[in-house]
């Protein structure tokens, strides 16, 4: 499946179990794409304001995230980066599972994840939808490395995309986390963005 090439700035409001708003700047570059982005938002008890920068490469995997939160407890900082790539941003994606490093530690616990998942954020979901062939009634495994906007937590979490329909302007995605033992229908648009995800987003560019 093809996808259009991604507009340079992307909005959404948060809705359902947060109040808040998201901008995301998008950058092609020589080594794949930077995504760049704000998410500040009221969560119940709690507000949080979550900056990131997640660089991909050509193929859309994951190359490194730096995300950065101020809640009431103060200012926080993590990286992620995925230690098992190629410097050659052209290179084939090697077959050994992938591994991450977490503050420049080794993360075992993330083997085989593909992706990041930012609390955050309604952009990420774009990353396996870019890079999986999504044909009709095919469901594909994404597990990917969760980080939770409050405090910066970590974990693994269990992801599965099955494509359902394209019309002219958008796609639609069934979404499955087992871990969360969460079910939606998510609509992207044919950028591969975002447009609801019931409960969590609605774009707004």
């Amino acid at each position: 499946m093809r996808l259009r090439p991604m507009p340079p700035v992307s909005a959404w409001t948060h809705t359902g179990v947060r109040a808040g708003f998201e901008v995301m700047f998008a950058e092609r570059t020589g080594r794949g794409h930077v995504l760049l982005g704000h998410t500040t938002a009221v969560e119940g008890e709690h507000a949080w304001s979550v900056g990131y920068r997640i660089d991909v490469d050509r193929h859309w995997r994951t190359r490194r995230a730096e995300i950065e939160a101020v809640t009431a407890a103060g200012a926080l900082r993590t990286v992620l980066e995925r230690a098992d790539l190629d410097t050659n941003p052209d290179a084939e994606p090697a077959p050994a599972p992938p591994r991450w490093l977490v503050d420049g530690v080794p993360a075992p616990r993330l083997d085989g994840c593909l992706d990041v998942d930012l609390e955050s954020s309604a952009v990420t979901n774009t990353l396996p939808v870019h890079r999986l062939d999504l044909s009709p009634g095919r469901t594909y495994q994404a597990p990917a490395a969760f980080v939770r906007a409050e405090d910066l937590g970590i974990r693994r979490i269990e992801q599965d995309y099955r494509f359902r329909e394209r019309t002219p302007d958008a796609l639609l995605l069934d979404y499955a986390s087992a871990t969360f033992d969460v079910a939606c229908v998510l609509t992207l648009d044919t950028a591969g963005l975002v447009l609801e995800y019931p409960g969590i987003a609605v774009r707004e560019r």
